[in-house]
């Protein structure tokens, strides 16, 4: 396994038992092997599925040792170092469980179409904990303004006309066609947006800010009053909201009028 640092050189090292003198795995590290050998644990402890991990959880840590092979100058020659060591070992008899012939950069497997679908199979209903909080290995960490603006350029425009998965797609072609938000959502969706949580809570826009919104909107139809935005929107589309007051008046004023017209 490869492991690049910004460093001038590394080592070369190998897992085997404790009773035996057949490596298993050969790797390369820029850090002490003992540290290395420690990362391959917990990424065993997590569940990866490799020859070499899978083996790995067969054994007590205790029982598993490093061995430093070789220490090399330079990342290249590191890599080249790597190469050598897994064919000498190989030839020599040791079953080495390294899926590639080792080396720097993309020289490691490349999986064929019945990879690609035993792996598939095997991730059909795994569950993984999601860690969130100090456990998350994000936790505290940010991404750079460089990364946020790659992404930025590479999705802009993905997701507009034709490139937009539900362009041109209505009633009930369209997938959210007949969907309805519960009474629970929409209260959990409004409790998040309430009060300090909204991210507008506490701020005015500048003066600045209202002039170009006012801009914007010169020449654009607008209601002349709350009641007339009730005509248009609410009266005129057969439309009824319960947070709307003339809606309750004209509901409250029609309910009276056909009382008096059921009286004697």
């Amino acid at each position: 396994m490869t492991e690049e640092a910004a460093a001038t050189g590394g080592l070369v090292y190998g897992i085997r038992l404790r009773t035996e003198f057949e490596y298993r795995y050969v790797g390369i590290t820029t850090k002490a092997a003992s540290r290395r050998f420690h990362q391959h644990v917990r990424v065993a402890a997590a569940g990866r599925k490799t020859p070499f991990y899978d083996w790995l959880r067969k054994f007590d840590p205790s029982d598993v040792v490093v061995d430093v092979l070789d220490w090399v100058e330079g990342l290249q020659e590191l890599g080249q170092a790597e190469i050598e060591w897994i064919s000498y070992l190989r030839r020599e008899g040791n079953r080495l469980l390294n899926l590639s012939e080792g080396g720097l950069g993309p020289t490691g497997v490349v999986w064929t179409a019945e990879m690609r679908e035993a792996a598939r199979v095997r991730s059909i209903g795994r569950r993984i904990a999601r860690k969130s909080g100090p456990e998350s290995p994000f936790y505290g960490r940010h991404h750079s303004e460089a990364q946020k603006e790659k992404w930025s350029r590479d999705r802009k425009g993905s997701h507009e006309g034709p490139k937009n998965p539900n362009y041109g797609k209505f009633g009930a072609n369209h997938p959210s066609f007949g969907h309805v938000v519960s009474e629970e959502t929409r209260q959990l969706l409004s409790d998040a947006k309430t009060g300090r949580l909204n991210p507008n809570f506490g701020k005015s826009a500048s003066e600045e800010t209202r002039a170009k919104m006012s801009a914007v909107r010169v020449g654009r139809p607008q209601p002349s009053s709350v009641r007339n935005a009730h005509t248009r929107h609410h009266t005129n589309k057969n439309v009824v909201k319960i947070d709307c007051k003339y809606c309750i008046e004209d509901a409250v004023q029609q309910k009276l009028t056909e009382e008096s017209e059921e009286s004697p």
